[in-house]
């Protein structure tokens, strides 16, 4: 019973990441379709409400630009690869969540360490638990194939 229901929370876990990391896709392409010129006008006219925005707008820059629209494509890519083969049961897929996860929890928390965004904090959150729980699985994986 107990891993029936872990094995759902396991399928659910992962089918939110994919929807994250579709999010982050869809995100990173559209960085890339505008300019840094139209993001910032976007932003200001958005931080004249929120002072967050405001102070994000600040900083936001051409490096910054290419650095979030890179981070979500590739994040968004790396993390729906993994998302998929978990989904299939490929066994790489296990290997490469923990190596990847954890490689991603590593900047996440470099990141947060300089920007202190909430958001990273979050998603770090949600990769040790989609971490906690592929583990799991991957136990009943090997004793599956073990018993063969």
């Amino acid at each position: 019973m107990l891993q029936q229901r872990l094995h759902q929370l396991f399928i659910l876990s992962v089918v939110l990441k994919g929807l994250h990391a579709a999010i982050e896709l869809a995100g990173g392409i559209a960085l890339y379709l505008f300019s840094t010129n139209v993001i910032l006008a976007w932003l200001w006219e958005a931080g004249r409400s929120s002072d967050w925005i405001a102070r994000f707008a600040h900083g936001f820059s051409p490096p910054e630009h290419e650095f979030y629209a890179f981070y979500l494509v590739s994040h968004g890519i790396i993390n729906g690869t993994i998302v998929a083969g978990l989904l299939l049961g490929k066994r790489w897929s296990y290997h490469a969540t923990f190596v990847v996860l954890t490689l991603f929890i590593a900047y996440q928390l470099y990141r947060y360490s300089y920007t202190h965004d909430i958001g990273l904090i979050a998603i770090t959150i949600i990769d040790l638990i989609v971490m906690t729980l592929a583990w799991n699985e991957y136990r009943l994986f090997k004793h599956h194939l073990s018993t063969r």
